[in-house]
């Protein structure tokens, strides 16, 4: 299993008790509304299956987890600070009006005078607003994601089209701006 097949569920947090028990943190709402038989586990960049014994959701991103054959303290340390991901074929599919601009990530970016810059590498929350990022020209581009720059969203076509502010993929383009003769 590769990892662009699956999605990051979270992480583990840390062991708890002597039987193996691992606290996690969940950063994919919804979680609790999956059977979760199995996971894998982030091992050195390779995706180590682990079938489930028990999960326990606590509140909305901690979970208590149990893993067949992690039954001490010591098997369970290993895993600690590790990325665990489940298929995607388990990833609940979102109504359209649960739909948010987070959700952009991995849509294609039109922009109305430039065409396709990319796929939504990230959408990075800041205080007051959303923060989108493409490669373009091999080159990360930041646009943020507001009703002045969003003219369309095709949910189910995975394209968001947009028309830029004049002049930004410039600044991007050209590296540093020349500093100002004072």
């Amino acid at each position: 299993m590769k990892t662009e097949d699956c999605f990051r569920l979270g992480s583990i947090l840390k062991t708890k008790g002597l039987k193996g028990e691992m606290q996690v943190y969940i950063d994919f709402d919804g979680a609790d509304n999956i059977k979760i038989k199995s996971l894998f586990v982030d091992i050195a960049g390779k995706l180590v299956p682990y079938f489930v014994s028990s999960i326990k959701f606590l509140q909305k991103n901690q979970a208590y987890l149990n893993l067949e054959d992690v039954d001490t303290i010591e098997k369970a340390a290993m895993l600690v600070k590790k990325d665990i991901y489940l298929p995607n074929k388990v990833k609940p599919k979102k109504k359209k009006e649960e739909f948010t601009l987070k959700d952009v990530k991995g849509f294609i970016a039109v922009d109305e005078t430039h065409g396709e810059l990319g796929e939504i590498l990230d959408v990075v929350e800041y205080p007051q607003q959303l923060i989108a990022s493409v490669n373009f020209k091999n080159k990360e581009v930041l646009f943020p994601l507001n009703v002045e720059i969003i003219k369309g969203i095709d949910v189910e076509g995975g394209e968001i089209y947009i028309d830029l502010p004049e002049g930004l993929l410039d600044v991007y383009l050209e590296g540093s701006a020349p500093s100002p003769d004072y």
